[in-house]
């Protein structure tokens, strides 16, 4: 299986709600590894990985919804 971008990846990466939504997603799994380590007083356990869960299922969402800046019109595919 070969894997290529997309012509409009760029736009793609800068505008999409859902790619905007998958990296925020990562960044707070990333901080529930290191909640872990820290155990900051008041954050209970899980806490990040709930609002991750929750992050990754709008993006999710986002990623069926239609985005007028990146439609066709946008790339000249009216």
């Amino acid at each position: 299986m070969k894997f290529e971008l997309i012509e409009d990846w760029q736009a793609v990466l800068g505008k999409a709600w859902s790619m905007k939504f998958s990296i925020l997603a990562a960044i707070l799994g990333g901080l529930e590894v290191g909640v872990q380590f820290v155990q900051p007083a008041g954050v209970p356990n899980g806490v990040f990985a709930g609002i991750a869960s929750a992050v990754s299922l709008a993006a999710g969402i986002a990623r069926l919804v239609a985005q007028k800046e990146l439609s066709g019109a946008a790339n000249g595919n009216a």
